[in-house]
């Protein structure tokens, strides 16, 4: 009963944090330099008064801010993004076209990280002190401060341009018409540039965390009783000290898994990923509104719910947590 508790208050808050979110980013958006009717009405050659009055009445943009900010506001109770001005389709049906693709490299990404973040800071923390702690340290502080557009590029001049191993660009091979596993290993060849690169920001966080979590609980009583008891080095390493210092680095996890989606704008835009961080990026470049605040109300969104998704494996692990 308390764990359902916890949660009903953690989704209200989420639910309260997206409205706010919500109004926050249409402010913002309006805010922006640039207006869509002048450009739409630019590229069709007519600069009328009378053309760009009627396109700001189809669109809404005629009404008074607070007006327009409240329509946007009604529309999303009801899971309604709105109308694309360029793409001339509803948005949502636009996001959910490109989600698929989206979902799967954050999710390769996101499993990758983790796995091999966890899994050096497991081995930097065994070998603390030594040659191959210092190796893992300096590495992972290397891809931390890299910027990631700078390894996307790198990583398209070296294995695509320099050595011709993997694909640096789209879903798949145009015109290839495959099917069967040809198509899921010619999809995977396409993603695995940008899925790595991805992960390798977010595999130094983790490898970082890990240490330095293992580290700090190598050192507390319940290890060193252990220790005393003679159990397995090994056995202490696996069930003692990575099982509690992994509460942190989960929590980080269930952070960085939504915003995973919005920070892969910059991997969708160097390798021509079909997602929504390029959607997002082209609604962007031009002015399209709607769809621009339907890709930061989407993905706010998937970070709440894994937020939640978090509060909730935490509870499990460490019942504590509901308790206070």
């Amino acid at each position: 009963m308390k764990r359902l508790q916890f949660m009903s208050v953690r989704i209200l808050q989420g639910l309260l944090a997206l409205l706010l979110i919500a109004t926050v980013n249409f402010m913002l958006v309006r805010a922006a330099p640039g207006d869509p009717v002048s450009i739409m009405a630019g590229e069709a050659g007519a600069s009328d008064p009378q053309f760009v009055a009627q396109l700001r009445e189809q669109f809404g943009l005629d009404k008074p801010l607070p007006t327009q900010l409240a329509n946007y506001l009604g529309h999303v109770l009801q899971l309604d993004l709105g109308f694309s001005y360029r793409q001339q389709q509803p948005v949502v049906d636009l996001i959910l076209e490109r989600l698929p693709a989206t979902l799967l490299l954050t999710g390769t990404a996101f499993v990758l990280s983790l796995v091999f973040g966890v899994g050096l800071g497991a081995l930097a923390s065994r070998h603390a002190g030594k040659a191959v702690d210092s190796v893992i340290t300096v590495v992972a502080l290397v891809f931390y401060a890299t910027p990631l557009y700078w390894l996307a590029m790198m990583a398209v001049l070296v294995f695509t341009v320099q050595l011709d191993w993997l694909p640096a660009f789209g879903f798949f091979t145009v015109g290839a018409d495959l099917h069967g596993m040809d198509k899921v290993l010619d999809i995977a060849r396409h993603l695995l540039l940008p899925a790595l690169t991805l992960a390798l920001f977010y595999m130094a966080v983790y490898a970082r965390m890990t240490r330095a979590s293992m580290l700090e609980v190598a050192q507390m009583d319940f290890v060193k009783t252990a220790r005393a008891k003679g159990v397995h080095p090994g056995r202490i390493q696996r069930k003692h000290i990575l099982r509690n210092a992994l509460l942190p680095v989960v929590t980080l996890a269930g952070i960085q898994a939504g915003g995973m989606i919005g920070g892969a704008v910059l991997t969708e835009t160097v390798f021509s990923w079909p997602g929504i961080g390029r959607l997002m990026f082209d609604a962007l470049v031009q002015r399209d509104y709607n769809l621009l605040l339907g890709c930061f109300l989407f993905t706010a969104a998937m970070a709440v719910l894994f937020n939640l998704i978090t509060d909730f494996v935490y509870t499990v692990v460490d019942p504590r947590i509901e308790l206070s």
